[in-house]
């Protein structure tokens, strides 16, 4: 019952509980009925052996046998149901009957009783169905017994004749039941599959979906529920999106801040730390070649170096802040150097494979791709013990593909989602902050694939974000 439909469940219902009751009817009604017309046939018996019985006494005692064979033959024709008629003296001998082709001897002791008693029916089963045998005694018994044959042939044809009407009754009454159980199933599941239908919309992200009232009972309020379900979804969706568009402003003011102090770090080591070191340089330069004193030249060498180093120091660091190359040559020639520079720093080799076409990417993106592959490559130096790394960065369609693989120890992704590595937080923020998402496959002693997905194109409000 629980693997069909609603609808199926209510003509079932109706339909079987509809057949059910009329055929318990008809069965009822049949018994009664078939119980009432035996009782009536049965008395029709009797009276019919009763006037026989008063009309015979007369012609038996002046002894007319013709006249007493005309009325049992006058009575058989007025009673199409009598099978036969006939009267004995008080001795058994048969002094009339019906038989045309001869009596039956053992009809005789078919039907014995005393003649005390006013009547006395036996029922008898012959070749032509039931028989009821009527005797009633003629002139308390001293003229005579009058006996009557009363077939059930007219039960049966009203029984048959009221057997048709109930069917018929029945397929009107299941006809009716019929329709009575599509209006009803229309009536029930109408609501019902709306309500199935809406909840699919909301399943799909449509708040906006409200479902008619249709009646004042648990459907119709069962509606009311649903109604201000979705108004309180659609309330509470637009409140997550209004904090999602707070959090991405405030996301991509902080990358934007984050960027603009990286490039003016940038350029006060480079404009102004790197031009002092680099005027040290030749302050000391100036000492060692004016300078006799050898104990004061190896002083000098040794500052000489240690500002060298230094200054090397800055312009890398200036360069990790904010690339040049960037900006004045693009993604590739900026990631080309950056993963040069990595090689040498962690002796790691690092293959870089592009397939972006000529035009340059959007610089919110180049910028965003640049430093989810400065910080994957910083994840790496840290925790993986790689030997190798790949970097593929495709355009497919309307989307940028990026995918860095290691062949390090590898992590439990699931672990590290609930700590929340910073590394990985920052990489997810700036691929969302694009309209991308970011996959990361991996597992201990396997190595680790990071998938990132980012739209060619800004998103509208990214765009609108980054305008301002």
């Amino acid at each position: 019952a629980g693997a069909v439909s609603v609808r199926t469940k209510i003509f079932g219902i109706v339909l079987g509980s509809t057949l059910l009751l009329s055929l318990a009817f008809a069965w009822q009604f049949q018994t009664v009925q078939v119980s009432v017309l035996e009782e009536k046939t049965r008395e029709q018996g009797i009276s019919i052996a009763r006037d026989v019985a008063a009309r015979a006494t007369d012609l038996i005692l002046i002894n007319d046998l013709f006249g007493l064979h005309q009325l049992l033959i006058e009575t058989q024709r007025n009673y199409q149901d009598i099978r036969y008629i006939f009267i004995t003296n008080p001795d058994g001998t048969v002094l009339a009957h019906t038989f045309g082709s001869g009596f039956p001897k053992d009809l005789l002791t078919t039907n014995q009783f005393s003649t005390i008693f006013f009547q006395h029916t036996q029922t008898l089963e012959t070749s032509e169905g039931l028989v009821w045998d009527v005797a009633v005694p003629i002139f308390e018994g001293k003229a005579g017994i009058a006996r009557v044959g009363i077939s059930d042939a007219g039960l049966r044809q009203t029984v048959g004749t009221m057997t048709a009407q109930i069917s018929l009754t029945i397929l009107a009454v299941l006809a009716v039941s019929l329709l009575a159980a599509t209006f009803l199933t229309w009536l029930l599941t109408r609501p019902v599959l709306g309500l199935v239908s809406a909840t699919q919309a909301v399943a799909r992200g449509d708040f906006t979906q409200r479902v008619p009232r249709w009646a004042d009972d648990e459907i119709g309020d069962l509606a009311d529920a649903f109604n201000q379900m979705t108004s309180e979804l659609a309330r509470m969706d637009g409140l997550r999106n209004e904090k999602e568009q707070l959090r991405r402003k405030l996301l991509e003011n902080v990358i934007t801040a984050q960027e603009e102090e990286r490039s003016r770090i940038a350029r006060e080591l480079h404009d102004s730390t790197s031009q002092s070191l680099t005027s040290l340089m030749v302050g000391l330069r100036n000492m060692e070649r004016n300078c006799d004193k050898p104990q004061v030249h190896r002083q000098v060498l040794d500052m000489r170096r240690v500002v060298r180093q230094t200054l090397e120091e800055v312009h890398d660091l200036a360069v990790q802040l904010r690339p040049v190359a960037l900006d004045d040559l693009g993604l590739l020639a900026a990631l080309t150097r950056m993963a040069e520079e990595w090689e040498q720093r962690h002796s790691v080799t690092v293959d870089i494979v592009f397939h972006i076409g000529a035009e340059r990417l959007p610089g919110s993106i180049e910028t965003a791709l640049y430093r989810i592959v400065q910080e994957a490559l910083a994840n790496v130096s840290r925790h993986a013990l790689a030997r190798t790394v790949s970097i593929l960065i495709n355009h497919r369609n309307a989307e940028i593909v990026t995918i860095i693989e290691d062949d390090g120890c590898g992590f439990d992704v699931d672990q590290a989602n609930k700590n929340g590595r910073l590394g990985l937080v920052g990489i997810r923020e700036r691929a969302e902050l694009l309209g991308g998402h970011v996959t990361i496959e991996s597992s201990p002693e396997k190595g680790t694939s990071l998938y990132i997905y980012l739209p060619a194109t800004l998103p509208v409000e990214t765009d609108m974000l980054v305008h301002e």
